[in-house]
């Protein structure tokens, strides 16, 4: 275990007014279970009905409303802010696959960057809302010359996916400057954990093929560099900068990197959940077709234990040994 286990204040969100978009999202499901079993009034905003995930079916559902809608509509953003009274948001929702952007970069861009105007200007015009928290990510940065990446470091992203967020970021913290939105930005790198059941993601994709006994397919040429964050201590941290906040507004207007600061390449990686899952003999079909991807990006997290007092509750071998264990309790279920 880690040096510092920070949880959640009971009395600051027991029946807090809370949206939370790209609820039924890997991480937003993670979220919604949280908030819902912390006592929050959650409201989520869902664009498709999708099955429900196994995080999702562990959701307090009796303090869990759901609005239709999509993300873009700043009317219902509005709507459902003001009839639920919202105090407290926190914006998932986003196109988050980097070959999806390459292939269609056009419904990234409007998904991730009007869909980010559009919850800001909902929020601009509803009095109640006291703390935004965005969802940004580590590609927002770009390919920087210099690694660990900080905040203070300027977005010259390139690729599809990685503009997306970097726009994102740029609209965030214009409202603040310009209309005193209270928001705050968090760059993550890559989420795993239990529940995530997108088998081309380099976690749950390795981690099933291994626990039937097959080669894990890598698409890159293994040797991209990464920040791998178990989706709990990313879910905590974005209720860690909501408290903050509340406590600080000085916290807002700023953006703030979450990381385990221990980057692996994806061959250290496959090699790690390899031996988690007992099968370290499997090596891996390194097919080297990704395209459009940054060769190295890893986040410093200073500034989130300096200003936040926020530490990472898993270890990466811990969480991976949790992630494998759970995948393979999963898979021996459904078959």
């Amino acid at each position: 275990m880690v040096e510092q286990l920070w949880e959640p204040d009971p009395s600051f969100w027991r029946d807090r007014p809370t949206l939370v978009t790209g609820a039924t999202g890997f991480l937003g499901s993670h979220m919604v279970k949280i908030l819902s079993r912390a006592g929050a009034a959650v409201v989520v905003v869902v664009r498709d009905e999708v099955p429900p995930t196994p995080i999702v079916d562990q959701w307090e559902t009796s303090l869990v409303t759901a609005v239709r809608g999509d993300v873009r509509d700043q009317e219902l953003l509005e709507r459902a802010l003001g009839e639920y009274e919202i105090v407290s948001v926190i914006h998932l929702a986003a196109q988050t696959q980097v070959q999806t952007a390459n292939r269609n970069p056009i419904s990234t861009w409007d998904s991730n960057i009007r869909g980010m105007w559009s919850l800001l200007e909902a929020c601009r015009r509803t009095p109640t809302v006291g703390q935004i928290t965005v969802a940004s990510s580590d590609k927002a940065y770009g390919a920087q010359p210099v690694l660990p990446y900080t905040e203070d470091m300027p977005l010259i992203a390139v690729n599809p996916y990685d503009v997306s967020k970097a726009c994102a970021d740029l609209v965030a913290m214009s409202y603040h400057h310009a209309f005193g939105a209270p928001v705050a930005v968090t760059r993550c790198g890559n989420f795993f954990g239990p529940g995530d059941t997108n088998w081309a993601r380099v976690v749950p994709g390795t981690a099933r093929s291994l626990l039937r006994g097959e080669r894990p397919v890598i698409r890159s040429d293994g040797s991209p560099t990464r920040d791998y964050l178990h989706v709990e201590d990313g879910a905590l941290a974005y209720l860690r900068v909501i408290e903050a906040m509340a406590a600080d507004p000085t916290v807002a207007g700023q953006a703030y990197n979450f990381s385990t600061e221990t980057p692996l390449s994806v061959l250290q990686l496959v090699k790690l959940i390899g031996e988690a899952a007992g099968r370290p003999d499997l090596e891996p079909d390194v097919q080297a077709s990704a395209t459009l991807e940054i060769d190295h990006q890893f986040l410093s997290a200073e500034k989130a234990r300096r200003v936040l007092s926020w530490a990472p509750r898993y270890g990466t071998q811990e969480a991976l040994d949790h992630t494998v264990a759970w995948y393979r309790e999963f898979l021996a279920r459904s078959g």
